[in-house]
C-alpha cells in the first residue's frame, strides 16, 4: 500500500490528472465494499486466453504492489480464488486486470481487492508467454512499472511515477480547499459560474 495515496480519492486525483490517467468504466470493483487501495504497479501482459504470466506474478511481486494485467480476453478467467489468496498472503495490495476472474465468492470472502470486467468460470491456459515489467494498456491507459495506481469505487486512476511529488502535492491542496469550503460557499460559486457558463451560451431561461 503507497501511504502517501492510500487516503486520496480517485475523483481528486483524476481531477488533477484529467481524463487521459483514468482507466475506463469497465474497470470495476467485484465486490461490494471494497477499500481503496494504492500501489506501485507490477505490470503484466498476458495474451489471450492465457493467464500464465499473471500466476507468475504472484510469486515474484513485492509486498504492497498492485498487479495490473494487460489482456483484453472476455473468454477466459485470468485468476481465481487460490491464486488471490496467495497473492494477499505474499502482500499484494490488489489485481487491476483487463479481463475476467472466477471464484467470485472466494474471492469477496478473502476480501482481496479485484478491479476487472468481470466474472467467468472458464479458466485460462498456461502455455503462452507475455511479459512482466514492461509497459501495459490496461482499461485503455498506458501504465509503466512503479506508476502509482489508486482504485476504489469510483474507477482506478494511474498516477506515473515522473509526476507522483507534483500529483501528491496538488492532490493534497485540493482536499484542503475543499475541506475549508463550506456547502453554502460552493453553492454560491457554483451558481455563479454556472449562470455566466449559461449566459456566454446565450440562455435566457
Amino acid at each position: 500500500m503507497d501511504e502517501d495515496f492510500k487516503d486520496i480519492p480517485t475523483t481528486t486525483l483524476a481531477d488533477v490528472l484529467g481524463r487521459a490517467q483514468v482507466m475506463d468504466a469497465g474497470l470495476r470493483p467485484l465486490w461490494t465494499g471494497m477499500p481503496r487501495v494504492a500501489g506501485p504497479a507490477f505490470t503484466v501482459r498476458c495474451p489471450p486466453g492465457d493467464n500464465l504470466m499473471l500466476h507468475a506474478a504472484i510469486h515474484r511481486a513485492g509486498p504492497g504492489s498492485v498487479i495490473v494485467v494487460e489482456s483484453g480476453d472476455l473468454d477466459h478467467a485470468l485468476a481465481g480464488g487460490n491464486v488471490c489468496a496467495v497473492a494477499q498472503r505474499r502482500g499484494v495490495a490488489a489485481f487491476v486486470a483487463d479481463g475476467l476472474i472466477r471464484d467470485l465468492a472466494e474471492v469477496r470472502e478473502l476480501a482481496f481487492p479485484v478491479f476487472a470486467r468481470g466474472v467467468i468460470p472458464i479458466p485460462g491456459a498456461k502455455e503462452r508467454l507475455g511479459t512482466h515489467g514492461a509497459p501495459v494498456t490496461c482499461g485503455g491507459v498506458s501504465v509503466a512499472a512503479g506508476d502509482i495506481v489508486v482504485a476504489d469505487e469510483e474507477g482506478v486512476v494511474v498516477v506515473p511515477a515522473a509526476e507522483r511529488a507534483r500529483v501528491l502535492e496538488a492532490a493534497r491542496a485540493k482536499l484542503a480547499n475543499e475541506a475549508a469550503e463550506t456547502l453554502d460557499d460552493w453553492e454560491a460559486a457554483h451558481r455563479a459560474r454556472i449562470d455566466r457558463a449559461l449566459a456566454e451560451l446565450g440562455f435566457t431561461g
